[in-house]
């Protein structure tokens, strides 16, 4: 697949977190209870997970012995989402969702250069460079102005 399909993809998943913050947003004043919504959310996308992976896949689970050799970190992708799913919840109405996200994906952006440049967690490494430092910056500058106008 060319990179562009990688990237409309990428452009779709924005346009699915924004959404996904307002709905759990609203779904939190419904139920009254951030974690409790977040638990619906995560409940909500396992019932999809699971029927889709029971619908399409012929090789169901990893065997014992895979799960046994995996490294403790590389499990700690639910409860980081767990964290970011409450902390939108919490935020997005608070902010908005322009400024929560202008913030996310600040942090994602500094993050990601550091993670690239030591090739931490598998990343491959791409070093950090003046223009990589630059577009941070004008996405810093952004956040700014976003969050203050």
């Amino acid at each position: 697949m060319p990179k562009e399909f990688y990237y409309l993809i990428a452009l779709l998943a924005g346009l699915a977190v924004t959404i996904q913050a307002g709905a759990n947003s609203q779904l939190r004043l419904a139920v009254g209870n951030p974690v409790v919504t977040a638990m619906i959310s995560f409940l909500v996308g396992t019932v999809i997970l699971v029927t889709y992976v029971l619908l399409t896949s012929t090789h169901l689970l990893p065997s014992f012995k895979t799960v046994a050799d995996i490294s403790w970190w590389k499990w700690i992708g639910g409860a980081l989402g767990v964290f970011y799913i409450i902390s939108v919840i919490v935020v997005a109405p608070r902010i908005g969702a322009a400024s929560t996200f202008g913030f996310i994906v600040g942090g994602q952006l500094i993050f990601a250069v550091i993670f690239d440049h030591f090739g931490i967690i598998g990343f491959p490494h791409h070093p950090i460079t003046w223009l990589r430092i630059l577009g941070v910056l004008l996405l810093l500058a952004g956040v700014y102005l976003i969050q203050k106008f």
